[in-house]
């Protein structure tokens, strides 16, 4: 059951990502989403309907695509924003409009995960706020298993290789802390970028050559003369042409922790049969 009734005169108090505590005394019914990930949760939980706008990236699903776009992470217009008349705003932790827009008046909530067990938190989190908090809890047990049985299906041969997951071309990794990295380590991979460095760390080209990853993953935008960065010729997954190229919409799934992270996980796990059936 929600934690509220319709017309229950006490309000829930939430904490975000940030630490601040928000108070909610109904389910919100405008709700401006600023992050696509936190889109994508918002109408995996039936609750597309309640969006009247979202970030310039959230394309997905179909129904994300028709609402009034209101700017990115760094860009987002505040009159835009408010002009849509939201009763919440949903965004990142490092999106910059929060203050501006708390000054307003409006109730902003940041929720950002970066881990698997971030995932299931804010999935959770935002279940609540929605007053879907079953539904949440049974979509999360779906997802986990899912992934679970992707796991299960990877070729033996394929367990323990080395894999470097490129997200962007700095370049920047998804190290063993990332949910991208908990969901290779599922599939029996092994990442070469370790916990310790953070979930996304910026690396030297340099430490990819030393790692020597048999496998490597990357966007096909990021994926051009990868043999042309210096050592990189001499890496296993050069030479032997073993690097997975995504497309910009496999990117979309793969690096946005939300409800399609089994769909991310089969993505994965076709590269590594392909190349380790």
């Amino acid at each position: 059951m929600p934690f509220w009734t319709v017309g229950l005169a006490s309000a829930q108090t939430l904490v975000d990502d940030r630490g601040v505590a928000i108070t909610i005394d109904k389910p919100p019914q405008r709700i401006v989403s600023l992050l696509p990930s936190l889109t994508e949760t918002v109408c995996a939980l039936d609750a597309c309907d309640r969006l009247v706008g979202v970030d310039d990236y959230s394309n997905w699903p179909e129904a994300a695509r028709q609402l009034p776009r209101v700017g990115g992470l760094e860009d987002a217009s505040v009159e835009r924003i408010v002009a849509l008349r939201p009763d919440l705003v949903l965004l990142a932790k490092s999106a910059r409009v929060t203050g501006r827009l708390e000054g307003l008046g409006l109730r902003v909530m940041a929720l950002e995960p970066k881990s698997m067990k971030d995932m299931e938190r804010v999935l959770g989190k935002v279940g609540q706020v929605l007053g879907r908090e079953p539904q949440a809890h049974a979509l999360w047990r779906q997802l986990d298993a899912g992934v679970s049985e992707t796991a299960a299906q990877v070729p033996k041969r394929a367990r323990g290789k080395r894999v470097y997951f490129e997200v962007n071309s700095a370049p920047y990794a998804a190290s063993e802390s990332s949910f991208i990295g908990e969901t290779l380590a599922r599939l029996g991979a092994a990442n070469v970028v370790p916990a310790s460095l953070g979930p996304f760390p910026k690396l030297n080209p340099e430490f990819v050559v030393r790692a020597n990853p048999q496998v490597i993953m990357v966007g096909d935008r990021n994926a051009v003369a990868l043999s042309a960065r210096p050592g990189w010729d001499t890496i296993d997954a050069v030479r032997d042409n073993r690097v997975c190229v995504f497309t910009a919409a496999e990117g979309d799934v793969l690096v946005r922790p939300g409800p399609r992270m089994v769909e991310a996980a089969q993505i994965m796990a076709r590269c590594l049969e392909k190349h380790f059936p």
